[in-house]
């Protein structure tokens, strides 16, 4: 976070040319935000902000968090979901008090957040955008920054685990059914794959997650 406080200036040939002092953060005043998705987590223990001679502040306060998303799993396991990471601050009007611009573009914060980011993991990380807007909240207006990412499922796993052994038990219910194979090993075959069916409807009921309005294509079918 960065903000300016024109209180907060001095000369630095006055002060031995201090021009930067750190100082706790409730020393002065800062910005008070909210993580609108946030359902818990950690915060850090750098309470410490920098301040300018020019009246400049400057905070940084790396945390961790977790956040609620709505998925859609009707393409499972070839999805890409979407979360916002709202923030806002409803103690100030966005008219009179306080407004927020983010500092970096959103191709700079890709760039960045890709540094980050476990490449190796379920998902990847595909697309950052940020949404600056105001919301109206209590006959006043507030300022909302979102960054919206995109996220897109790493499907292998599933179709070695689960698409694959599916077509192998279809094709091979076809070839049976149509076989010159006698009625009665036909019906135990199928009573076969019709329990090996059963069991991947466990395991893919076991992976999925529970918290979307339509069940994937493949399990439908």
């Amino acid at each position: 976070q960065e903000w300016k406080n024109t209180f907060a200036t001095w000369d630095p040939q006055d002060f031995c040319n201090i021009s930067k002092v750190v100082l706790p953060t409730d020393t002065y005043w800062s910005p008070p935000i909210f993580i609108l998705e946030r359902v818990n987590g950690q915060n850090s223990n750098l309470d410490y902000m920098a301040v300018m001679h020019n009246g400049s502040f400057k905070s940084t306060q790396p945390f961790q968090v977790t956040l609620t998303c709505s998925l859609v799993i009707l393409k499972f396991p070839f999805d890409t979901q979407t979360c916002n990471l709202s923030i806002a601050s409803f103690l100030y009007p966005a008219v009179t008090d306080l407004v927020m611009k983010t500092r970096r573009t959103p191709a700079e914060m890709m760039k960045d957040s890709q540094s980050y980011f476990l490449t190796d993991g379920e998902w990847k990380f595909t697309n950052l955008s940020i949404i600056e807007y105001l919301e109206e909240l209590d006959h006043g207006e507030f300022s909302v920054v979102t960054y919206v990412i995109s996220m897109e499922r790493r499907p292998t796993l599933y179709i070695l685990n689960l698409i694959l052994p599916t077509c192998a038990l279809y094709l091979l219910d076809m070839a049976v059914l149509f076989g010159p194979s006698s009625l009665e090993e036909k019906i135990s075959f199928q009573i076969a794959i019709i329990l090996g069916s059963s069991m991947l409807a466990v395991i893919l009921n076991n992976i999925l997650p529970t918290s979307s309005n339509k069940p994937p294509v493949i399990g439908i079918h």
